[in-house]
């Protein structure tokens, strides 16, 4: 089998990657030069473990190339893919498809032969049929099919994501498409993952409804730290009870800054958008945006507390700036809202990120960048952990504590025991493990 993958952005590079590991013929196509230049050089323009590796083999054998040129990627393809962006529209918080119509219309010209259009993008429900619509207006005579194939990859593990999913989830009109899907994705049906077939609307709304979800599922477990914390619970333990339970489970539910990167902002608040237009809101995925925005700025108040309530003067030493581990994405990083508080309150920041910095400077001025956790700390009277790096999981404590100038972290993972921290003589403070409250004894 072809395909052609429009947009080498994570989805389109790593979806295409990973299907030319199947066998298929794959050609990625961009606009931007800049990114088809660096891949043509063997360069990968994103952060994803394992990436480079896959992409190098699978160019070696032939199976992926890249290209500038449409009408080439899409030149004998059984399925192109639309793999473009679709951040949140100013102004009023729907999902920008202006990319993806614009590639439908350079697709309508460039169909030769039966053809299944596939988008990948994560769209609002509808937004198949609208591309269908405009195909048909350019290309009348055109022999295809639209259908909906959401993406459900994790940052940081995509690949292993994309070649052993919970699932694939297809969505179609017709049976010519359907069994298009499936030949697609035979090397998943060998291994039984469950495919589920169904109308484009409903897989459209699948991938909102499952990261709106997930988004709600951190949300919870941060406002039950929040309480943790005033009557003496540990959320950790909380999160462990509750999780067990087999009709809740055990991910995503880790107390934290509050949820970032390219997918939860921006799709809660298109569903939320959606949701509104249809006249059907969704009061709880309302409720989950508004308190996540306010989570991340709230957390400067914690920082401050360790710095004996002011920072005017100080200096935050912060560990991570990406929204998570194992990738340099900044889209809704929690450190684009803390660090520039720190900054407004008076504190010099020093900070450091694996992967994140290149990007980071861009966004966050004034800092200054540092070559490793360690010199980060040097004279800082405050370190603040924002991104759960491994790197960051097993610092050396003594050295650290010579490096600042007062012996402060402020754990916004919870990577470290609050009891060893403070053992090791840590001014230490984390997010909802509270000590029993006044009055009551604790054990």
């Amino acid at each position: 089998m072809r395909i052609a993958m429009i947009g080498t952005g994570y989805v389109g590079l790593v979806s295409g990657a990973c299907f030319s590991e199947f066998g298929v013929h794959v050609t990625c196509m961009d606009k931007d030069k800049g990114k088809i230049d660096q891949l043509l050089r063997g360069e990968i323009p994103i952060y994803e473990p394992g990436l480079d590796d896959l992409v190098a083999k699978n160019v070696k054998a032939g199976r992926l190339t890249f290209t500038l040129d449409l009408a080439e990627a899409m030149k004998g393809a059984d399925a192109v893919f639309i793999a473009v962006g679709t951040p949140t529209r100013r102004g009023d918080g729907h999902a920008d498809l202006s990319y993806v119509y614009a590639a439908a219309e350079e697709i309508a010209a460039n169909l030769d032969g039966y053809t299944v259009v596939v988008n990948k993008s994560t769209v609002p429900v509808g937004t198949g049929r609208e591309v269908e619509a405009i195909i048909r207006k350019v290309r009348p005579d055109a022999e295809f099919d639209v259908a909906s194939n959401p993406e459900f990859l994790r940052e940081g593990a995509a690949i292993g994501d994309f070649m052993r999913p919970d699932r694939v989830v297809i969505g179609a009109e017709s049976e010519r498409a359907r069994d298009t899907m499936r030949r697609l994705y035979r090397p998943l049906h060998l291994i039984e993952t469950p495919i589920v077939m169904t109308n484009r609307e409903t897989a459209e709304l699948t991938k909102y409804a499952a990261n709106a979800f997930l988004a709600t599922k951190i949300t919870f477990i941060n406002e039950i730290a929040d309480l943790c914390e005033k009557v003496g619970a540990d959320v950790h333990d909380v999160a462990k009870g509750i999780g067990l339970d087999g009709r809740i489970g055990k991910k995503f539910l880790h107390p934290g800054p509050g949820y970032g990167g390219s997918c939860f902002p921006k799709d809660t608040l298109a569903l939320v958008r959606t949701a509104q237009q249809h006249e059907a809101p969704v009061r709880i995925v309302e409720t989950v945006v508004d308190i996540n925005d306010k989570r991340k700025k709230s957390m400067i108040s914690r920082i401050v507390a360790a710095c004996e309530g002011s920072l005017a003067g100080k200096t935050v030493a912060v560990l991570g700036v990406t929204f998570k581990p194992n990738t340099d994405d900044m889209r809704d990083a929690p450190s684009l809202d803390i660090v520039p508080a720190l900054q407004a309150a008076g504190a010099h920041v020093r900070a450091f990120d694996p992967a994140g910095m290149h990007e980071a400077a861009k966004l966050l001025p004034g800092v200054d960048w540092c070559a490793d956790a360690y010199q980060t700390l040097e004279g800082a009277d405050c370190v603040a952990i924002l991104t759960e790096w491994n790197e960051f999981r097993a610092l050396d404590l003594n050295r650290c504590k010579a490096l600042l100038t007062r012996p402060a972290m402020v754990d916004l993972r919870n990577i470290y025991n609050p009891a060893e921290m403070a053992a090791a003589g840590f001014l230490y403070s984390s997010i909802g493990r509270g000590s029993a409250p006044a009055g009551r004894q604790a054990g």
